[in-house]
């Protein structure tokens, strides 16, 4: 280390220097010319101003933009949330309290365990290439199948239980489109050029899978082209339209795709509804033809990829580093995979996504949080019935049919109140894939056990553990996740004018899909028909066709050119709106003696929701492709259409946050 006395001029030395400059500095002053004063700092943000900057001044101060990629309030509740369920599985790992802890920390340190994992390598998925390669004879094919759906490694196609609309409370097995392992039927169909190198990449995949899955390196290239041609004649007949409800008999399902073998794989699932739903009859129709059609080696070849692909993530470095190089690096844009950890928290969150789920809310979810989320819930659905009575845009019919939607509508919050059944759900301590496999399995047969049956709480469209809210459309259901109760959403300790500003804003978002130019297309009985009148569908988009210019006059921060796609964004916009709406008309009747300061409180909760930083590159992309306006303009934007905001600001004639009465949008004041 130097030494740092040496590199000090002493005393004496700074006094020779000052002796020395001193004539030469007033020498050089005579001939500089005046310099101008520096430009001042722009002035802070104000609540009249710029709202979003004023309210998270601190966050974007501590959290500037970064080099690459984006940082957001919201982004923090997503890792605060990962963090806990790590910890919970963590301490189960090493105490378990319950018999669902036992399961997850068992499951958690087989994922751990990175040398078993390598030693096994292909070995969990071993017996089931046996299978598919004991294959003889066309009428191997559809029982395989069958067996592979137990096994939670659907192939050929999709099976799954879902709502039933024709009794609310109940769902009803679905077959859909699918055994596809890229994302949609596009990817294959496509003909654009940046389609066909994707489809390039994907055979390349395919290949390491087979290779590893026991093909010889002489015929990976025409084994792999097997794989693409059967998915492409899939991806060809499958429709948009699957998810339709289309109540069919199964015994004429027997008769109609005999190569199938229906009645066969419902019993093997467990299944013995009369009626299941198959709106895609040509996709069906297709299948049932290549099954005949094509030669048995091409079907094992395919059901012998589809094992390992679904696999992959579970098994051994090679597994991986294959599912790495194209799911992950190619699909989900990441550079590096995730770490162990990571990747074994994502195969508990999938495969034993209920067992997780109750046990996360039974420490994160305090009764008394569950109850003020129910009473502030229930407000802004309040207010929602009554807007819907009083608005002006929607006629009688729409009125009519808005009201019997809300009155059909189910509120789930936390999660589900019945626990789901983890007695058939054996997990050892060591064996990862083999523990992946009995999960799947499990959560495949629980499923299975919900068609036919009323018992909709075990079971939510999204893990109450992922922070979310939701309006699930098919089964007009607002769900609230325990994991979503936090900073910035919700905070017991925060004021009540806060928690409706930002819980009761999102709920309200939520609740007015329900019967928006979104939730128009599904009614009560949970039909899929469009129920707004021409007069009335003309009459909300006149009314929130005002919301894209305001919107696109609004730069992302820090790019002055990069300005918010209005139109794109529309409709989110209008929910946003519609949320703060619903949940100042709730709060005022909550706290009708409510301050000025307490009303800021209000317009405060919604802000803070909203804080991030983007890299140029994320807000470019951004910019290009999100349905959502940036968070400058959620704030903003939003804010400023309420009179209350600029009532409780004071804000003065000429600030940015106010609007006169004709510039302001409204949906259900």
């Amino acid at each position: 280390m130097p030494n740092l006395h040496a590199l000090r001029p002493t005393a004496l030395t700074l006094c020779l220097i000052a002796v020395i400059a001193a004539p030469l500095a007033a020498d050089a002053a005579k001939k500089r010319k005046p310099v101008a004063p520096a430009p001042k700092a722009p002035p802070a943000a104000t609540a009249c101003s710029d709202f979003y900057a004023f309210s998270n001044a601190d966050w974007l101060k501590s959290h500037p933009a970064p080099a690459s990629g984006s940082v957001s309030a919201m982004g923090e509740l997503v890792a605060r949330a990962a963090q806990q369920q790590r910890e919970l599985l963590e301490a189960s790992m090493k105490s378990p309290q319950s018999p669902g802890q036992n399961i997850l920390g068992d499951f958690w340190a087989s994922g751990l365990d990175e040398a078993a994992i390598e030693r096994d390598g292909g070995a969990p998925i071993a017996a089931w290439l046996t299978r598919v390669m004991a294959i003889k004879k066309t009428q191997d094919i559809a029982p395989l199948i069958a067996a592979l759906h137990q096994a939670g490694i659907p192939v050929a196609y999709g099976f799954r239980a879902a709502a039933d609309p024709r009794n609310p409370g109940t769902d009803a097995g679905y077959f859909v489109p699918g055994g596809m392992a890229l994302p949609t039927p596009d990817f294959y169909t496509r003909s654009d050029a940046n389609a066909r190198a994707l489809l390039g990449h994907y055979n390349g995949y395919v290949q390491k899978i087979l290779a590893l899955t026991g093909t010889a390196q002489a015929q990976l290239n025409a084994e792999a082209q097997q794989v693409i041609d059967l998915e492409t004649r899939l991806a060809k007949a499958a429709k948009t339209s699957a998810d339709t409800f289309a109540p069919t008999a199964v015994k004429d399902l027997a008769k109609r795709y005999r190569n199938l073998q229906t009645e066969a794989f419902l019993k093997a699932q467990g299944v013995n509804a009369q009626q299941v739903s198959l709106a895609d009859t040509a996709y069906f129709a297709q299948i049932d033809k290549l099954i005949a059609g094509l030669k048995p080696a091409q079907w094992k070849t395919y059901l012998r990829f589809h094992v390992g692909h679904a696999m992959a993530p579970y098994l051994g470095k090679a597994w991986r580093d294959a599912e790495h190089e194209f799911q992950g690096r190619m699909l989900r844009g990441e550079d590096e995979p995730a770490p162990h950890w990571r990747r074994t928290l994502d195969a508990i969150e999938i495969h034993a996504d209920d067992v997780l789920a109750q046990e996360y809310a039974a420490k994160y979810m305090p009764v008394a949080h569950r109850e003020r989320v129910q009473a502030i819930t229930q407000q802004v659905r309040d207010a929602l019935t009554a807007a819907v009575e009083r608005n002006t845009w929607m006629d009688a019919q729409a009125k009519t049919e808005a009201r019997a939607k809300l009155d059909a509508l189910r509120v789930g919050i936390g999660a589900p109140q019945q626990l789901a059944d983890i007695t058939g759900l054996g997990i050892a301590r060591s064996g990862f894939g083999a523990n992946v496999l009995a999960a799947k399995s499990w959560a495949h047969r629980e499923a299975m056990k919900r068609i036919g049956h009323g018992n909709p709480e075990t079971a939510w469209a999204i893990a109450p553990h992922t922070p979310a809210l939701r309006y699930d459309l098919a089964e007009n259901r607002l769900l609230v996740t325990a994991a979503v109760l936090q900073p910035p959403v919700f905070e017991m300790s925060q004021s009540m004018a806060a928690q409706y500003g930002g819980l009761g804003a999102l709920i309200g978002h939520e609740l007015g899909r329900a019967v928006d130019g979104k939730g128009r297309r599904v009614d009560a009985s949970g039909s899929a028909r469009d129920w707004w009148t021409p007069a009335t569908a003309a009459a909300w988009d006149a009314r929130i066709t005002p919301l894209s210019a305001r919107y696109g006059a609004i730069a992302y921060p820090g790019q002055a050119t990069l300005k918010v796609d209005g139109a794109r964004t529309r409709e989110e916009n209008a929910a946003d709106l519609s949320g703060l709406e619903l949940a100042w008309a709730a709060y005022e009747k909550a706290d009708a003696q409510a301050k000025a300061g307490d009303q800021q409180n209000f317009f405060r909760g919604w802000a803070r929701l909203w804080a991030q930083a983007f890299s140029t590159e994320a807000a470019v992309a951004h910019a290009a492709h999100s349905a959502h306006a940036p968070g400058v303009a959620r704030t903003n934007a939003v804010a400023m259409q309420l009179p209350a905001f600029a009532k409780a600001y004071a804000c003065k004639a000429g600030s940015a946050m106010l609007l006169n009465d004709a510039e302001r949008v409204s949906i259900w004041r």
